[in-house]
């Protein structure tokens, strides 16, 4: 019971006692004494009606408030990742550069950090963004996810063939959050580095996009690996592994699928 209710409880059970005696002894003095205890109980009754109704209201705002400084959070969270996805990207394309000049000469061309056909990042950014991305989670304590994706056309076929391009790529920045980085890598694969996202998070992630992919692009399969760190990984070579296994898994089974990475000790 609650405590501030119990002043009311009381004069109301002592109220309902004199209200007996008098109906016994008929003493008008007792009548009187129970219908002042009434008044008395109905005072407190109401008091703790206001009471709560105003805890009530103060709790709605208290969690109102909550919600929107969880969302501003995560504003600012994605945009301090699309901000150190942008600086990494300028030192990446610098350092490539700077590479290619010494290879080949000052005058060959600057190699681009973006794919040309799907506008999503290069596998060189892949590689060094996955390396810094880790290093970040690992710092901030935080989980990381990286997801390895296999569009297929055709998969029903003798002859099936990548489905990556420009309507696959617009379906995944459709999809992902904008501190989420999605590259393009070799042999047909796709990369998504997820922040803060741990492996249900991530499974649910590529599950959207797999959905999305059935509604937007006709007779496209996607077979994905996830693994994450810290739960299969301590350090991006590890985890690059483990999605790949993940990824061999999910191809045994010739349909849309969705694998994790089998935990270290498994």
């Amino acid at each position: 019971m609650n405590h501030r209710a119990a002043p009311g409880m009381i004069t109301g059970c002592l109220g309902l006692v004199l209200a007996i005696l008098a109906i016994a002894t008929e003493q008008v003095w007792l009548a009187a004494g129970a219908g002042g205890c009434a008044l008395v109980s109905g005072l407190f009754t109401l008091g703790l009606a206001d009471g709560l109704a105003s805890s009530r209201q103060s709790a709605e705002a208290a969690s109102i408030a909550a919600e929107a400084a969880r969302a501003e959070s995560d504003v600012m969270a994605a945009r301090a990742a699309r901000f150190e996805a942008e600086a990494i990207m300028a030192r990446t394309a610098r350092t490539m550069a700077a590479e290619t000049a010494v290879a080949v000469g000052p005058d060959a061309p600057e190699p681009a950090v973006t794919d040309p056909d799907t506008g999503l990042f290069t596998a060189s950014f892949f590689a060094v963004t996955l390396e810094k991305r880790v290093s970040a989670a690992r710092r901030g304590l935080r989980p990381l996810a990286l997801a390895l994706l296999e569009p297929v056309r055709g998969l029903d076929s003798d002859h099936p063939s990548s489905a990556v391009g420009r309507p696959v790529a617009d379906c995944l920045l459709e999809t992902l959050r904008d501190s989420d980085i999605a590259c393009r890598l070799d042999d047909g694969l796709l990369a998504l580095i997820l922040e803060d996202t741990p492996e249900n998070g991530a499974v649910w992630t590529v599950e959207r996009v797999r959905r999305r992919l059935a509604t937007v692009a006709d007779g496209v399969a996607l077979r994905a690996g996830v693994a994450c760190y810290p739960a299969h990984a301590f350090d991006a070579e590890h985890l690059r592994d483990a999605a790949h296994a993940a990824l061999r898994s999910a191809r045994d089974w010739h349909q849309d699928r969705i694998e994790v990475a089998a935990l270290p000790d498994e």
